[in-house]
C-alpha cells in the first residue's frame, strides 16, 4: 500500500473517533476473553461499541445479555445488532422494545445473512421485515434509536452492480438511517472512490470506514471470499511464510493496519470502526497510533462480575 502524497487540510481540528466491534461468547473462556478485551479497550472511550447478531434465539439471547452488561456495567456506549432473519415483524419488535427498556439507544440495523449460510438464496420471513430499510423503519417507529446500517464499497454479494448496491444505502438513509458502516476492505483507493460514488448519490450521511486488523491471514482470507471484500496480492505476500511464526506475524499485522489506518487519516478520515474479533491488543495499538490515550476507567463493577 502506497502512502498517499494528499494531505488533508488542518484548518480546525478533527478529532479521531473509533468505534469498535465485538461478537457474543458462546463459553465461559470466549466470555473471558471478552470482557478483559473491553476492560483493555474501554479506558480509551470509543465512540460507541457494537455486538454481532445472528439467526437463532441464542444468538438474540447472548447479544442481548452482552450489550444489557456493558449498559449496567461499563460506561461505554453499546449499539446492537439486529438482523430481519428468521423472525416476525412482532418478535423484532420485541427485541428492539427490549433493548430500549435496558437503555440501550443505538441499533445496527442489517438485513442477515441467509439461515442456511452465506451463498444461499435469502427469503425474507413470511410475517417479517422483508429489507434493511423496511427493518430501520420499524425500529424508528418504536423509539428514538440512532440506526447505523451497511455499506460496503466492492458491494454487496448479492447485489447486481456497486450502483444497484449504492441505490439499496439510499432507500435505507430515506428510511431514517443516520450513519453506514462499511464491510472492511484492504485497499485504500476502494473505500475513497466508494465514497465519491456515495456523495454524488445525494447520500450525505456518515460513512464509517470498516477495519479488519488481521490477526490471522488465512482466517480473514476466508472471511473476504465470503462477504465479496478482495485481499491484494501485497497483503497475502507479507504474511507469507508466517504460518508458524506468531510473533513476527503480529508484528506485520500491527505495521500493515497502522499503515492503512494513518493513510486513511492523511486523507481525512476521522472516524474508524474496528472489527476487533474480541481480541484487544492490535485494535489498542492502532488507537494509540491514533493519538487516543486512555482515560480513568469505570469498569469495577465489571471486574467484580467477570
Amino acid at each position: 500500500m502506497r502512502r498517499s502524497t494528499h494531505r488533508a487540510s488542518r484548518d480546525g481540528y478533527h478529532p479521531i473517533r473509533v468505534s469498535i466491534e465485538f461478537f457474543p461468547p458462546k463459553t465461559e473462556e470466549m466470555e473471558r476473553i471478552l470482557w478483559t478485551s473491553i476492560e483493555r479497550l474501554a479506558p480509551l472511550q470509543p465512540n460507541f461499541v457494537s455486538v454481532t447478531y445472528g439467526a437463532g434465539g441464542s444468538t438474540r439471547e447472548r447479544t442481548h445479555n452482552t450489550v444489557a452488561r456493558m449498559v449496567r456495567e461499563t460506561s461505554l456506549k453499546p449499539a446492537a445488532h439486529l438482523t430481519c432473519v428468521d423472525a416476525s415483524r412482532e418478535e423484532i419488535d420485541a427485541v428492539v422494545q427490549s433493548y430500549w427498556d435496558a437503555g440501550v439507544r443505538h441499533i445496527v440495523a442489517l438485513r442477515g445473512d441467509p439461515a442456511e449460510g452465506v451463498g444461499h438464496a435469502y427469503r425474507p420471513h413470511p410475517g417479517g421485515y422483508a429489507t434493511t430499510a423496511e427493518l430501520v423503519e420499524g425500529i424508528k417507529r418504536i423509539g428514538d434509536f440512532k440506526v447505523s446500517v451497511s455499506a460496503y464499497p466492492e458491494k454487496h454479494p448479492e447485489a447486481a452492480s456497486l450502483e444497484a448496491d449504492i441505490d439499496a444505502l439510499k432507500a435505507k438513509v430515506d428510511a431514517g438511517a443516520d450513519q453506514a458502516i462499511t464491510q472492511f476492505f484492504f485497499e485504500n483507493e476502494i473505500f475513497l472512490r466508494y465514497l465519491e460514488k456515495v456523495r454524488a448519490a445525494g447520500i450525505t450521511i456518515p460513512i464509517i470506514p470498516g477495519i479488519l486488523p488481521v490477526q490471522n491471514f488465512k482466517q480473514a482470507a476466508n472471511f473476504a471470499r465470503r462477504t465479496g471484500a478482495s485481499v491484494p496480492y501485497w497483503l497475502a505476500a507479507r504474511f507469507e511464510g508466517l504460518e508458524d511464526d506468531v510473533e513476527t506475524r503480529r508484528l506485520v499485522a500491527a505495521a500493515v493496519a497502522a499503515e492503512q489506518v494513518l493513510d486513511l487519516v492523511d486523507e481525512g478520515v476521522n472516524d474508524f470502526h474496528f472489527y476487533s474479533m474480541n481480541r484487544s491488543d492490535l485494535v489498542y495499538a492502532i488507537c494509540h497510533l491514533l493519538g487516543l490515550r486512555a482515560q480513568a476507567p469505570k469498569l469495577a463493577a465489571a471486574k467484580a462480575a467477570a
